[in-house]
């Protein structure tokens, strides 16, 4: 058992073209074996039965001549009167089997007896008129019979097997050396074959390995090697192999690249989330600071400043960190997917009431409202951040543009059952350095954007969080800008219509 478990082991550790070779080989070896091993036996029982009817034959003539002469017991005459063939040999038999008189017969020359070791190989043939074997000294093999007429007349009949035992072995030997040369052109054949059938198995096989090689541990994205389109046809086995490799080497690709990408993620997050922090913490530090001031002078005395001037600084400061407070926890639930309230809005009239507010808060900008409405500009939404977000696209136009500028918000339902604001000023526009980050948070243009006013700009989160409104509806803002215009545009989608509507005029006027 052990012998066999190690030599099945020693198989398997073989190349796949290996084992196909010894299996086919041994398959042949038995085939061929089986054929030899058929052939071999039908003809040899073949020309046995050949010599037995021979046998047979001269048998029935010896007992017809001996039948002549039923009185001559030792008399063998009818082996010369018959004509029977060299190397016949005949003898007659008593009643109980004994030998009486054996001969054989010779070429050219009259038959001579049989020696007494000769006629002991003899005995023991019984007359049951089957053929039996006897080796018979200094004339070979025999095949005799026995016949018995029933009147007392016995006689043992045999013939040389020589010719049939060399044919046989002639034959054993001819289907050797020809299952011999088969078997060698066969496994050379099959070698062939199998090495050639195999090869796009190996080339599979080797864009195996060299991928295994490839340092995908480290994540990073490189051009793997792929099985040649030759090997990929899906009509053989090695073909689906080679098929199946590429596509899983296409999905190695794709979840690197895949977790490059969200790696680059993260750390652009954790990048974007330490900027968060740190101006996060300096505009809260701004306001805490003048509060902390402040406080420092009320407390060293009211000869130091005036307390209605003080705690007039201390409310704006402690309002502007309220509203920055504010922005920050309302982008918080945003980033968390908090609901917003949803209600039908009017974006025309939440466009105007922006505009005016707008207008009161810089004086010193041309303010003009466009209002197309061939259908009505609603959506669905939270009203309340809607108004902010139109209020921090205005705010944004007029602290970053000098006075003067040109500002125009308009409002449209297009025919893709989408409702689009644009807010546009004829400032100086947004560098193009600038422009990628320009809704992130804490972004900001002091050094690019003349101010208005000399007034203090934002915190740099308007932009960020008129984004983030507009995304929880379901929406997208986009700007462009060029030197002498820059555009905000923000698409929201409508909400369903009513069954009838009557479409309303096109009207521009200044705000």
């Amino acid at each position: 058992m052990n012998l066999l478990t190690r030599d099945r082991g020693r198989l398997r550790g073989r190349s796949l073209r290996t084992r196909l070779l010894l299996f086919i080989s041994a398959t042949l070896v038995v085939v061929c074996a089986a054929m030899s091993l058929t052939t071999f036996l039908v003809q040899r029982a073949y020309l046995l039965g050949n010599l037995d009817d021979r046998v047979g034959n001269a048998a029935e003539r010896s007992l017809g001549g001996a039948e002549l002469r039923p009185g001559f017991d030792d008399d063998l005459g009818f082996l010369t009167e018959n004509g029977h063939a060299a190397g016949t040999l005949a003898a007659r038999l008593d009643d109980k089997g004994a030998i009486i008189a054996a001969a054989v017969v010779s070429q050219d020359a009259p038959p001579h007896s049989l020696s007494t070791a000769q006629r002991a190989a003899l005995k023991g043939v019984t007359a049951d008129g089957a053929e039996h074997t006897r080796t018979v000294p200094g004339l070979g093999t025999y095949r005799v019979t026995v016949l018995d007429d029933g009147n007392g007349v016995r006689v043992l009949t045999g013939l040389p097997m020589d010719d049939v035992q060399d044919m046989i072995s002639g034959l054993l030997v001819v289907e050797a050396v020809v299952a011999l040369a088969g078997l060698t052109v066969a496994g050379f054949l099959c070698a062939v074959v199998i090495r050639r059938q195999l090869r796009p198995l190996g080339r599979v096989a080797a864009t195996a390995v060299e991928v295994s090689r490839s340092p995908l541990g480290r994540g990073e994205v490189t051009t793997l090697t792929r099985v040649p389109e030759r090997d990929t046809d899906a009509g053989s086995e090695a073909g689906q192999v080679g098929a199946a490799l590429n596509r899983m080497i296409d999905h190695v690709e794709s979840s690197l690249a895949e977790r490059q990408r969200n790696e680059e993620q993260m750390r652009r997050s954790e990048e974007r989330m330490r900027r968060f922090l740190a101006d996060a913490s300096h505009e809260l530090r701004t306001p805490l600071a003048s509060i902390a001031g402040y406080a420092e002078l009320m407390n060293r005395g009211t000869d130091r400043i005036e307390p209605g001037l003080a705690w007039r600084r201390v409310t704006a400061e402690s309002a502007r960190m309220t509203g920055l407070v504010e922005d920050l926890l309302l982008l918080a639930r945003l980033d968390e997917g908090r609901p917003l309230q949803s209600t039908e809005v009017d974006l025309a009239a939440v466009l105007a009431e922006a505009v005016w507010d707008a207008r009161a808060a810089g004086t010193g900008h041309e303010w003009q409202l466009h209002l197309s409405l061939d259908a009505p500009a609603l959506v669905t939404g939270d009203e309340a951040r809607l108004h902010q977000v139109l209020a921090n696209l205005l705010a944004n136009a007029r602290m970053h543009t000098p006075v003067g500028t040109t500002v125009t918000a308009s409002v449209e339902a297009t025919a893709a059952h989408t409702v689009v604001i644009r807010v546009r000023d004829d400032g100086p526009g947004i560098p193009p350095a600038l422009l990628p980050t320009v809704f992130e948070r804490f972004t900001r243009a002091d050094a690019s954007r003349a101010r208005s006013g000399g007034k203090e700009g934002g915190s740099g989160l308007g932009l960020a969080i008129a984004t983030a409104i507009t995304r929880a509806h379901g929406g997208r803002i986009d700007v462009t800008s060029v030197p002498g215009r820059t555009e905000f545009t923000v698409q929201l989608p409508a909400a369903p219509l009513p069954p009838a509507e009557t479409p309303a005029r096109v009207r521009t006027a200044p705000a």
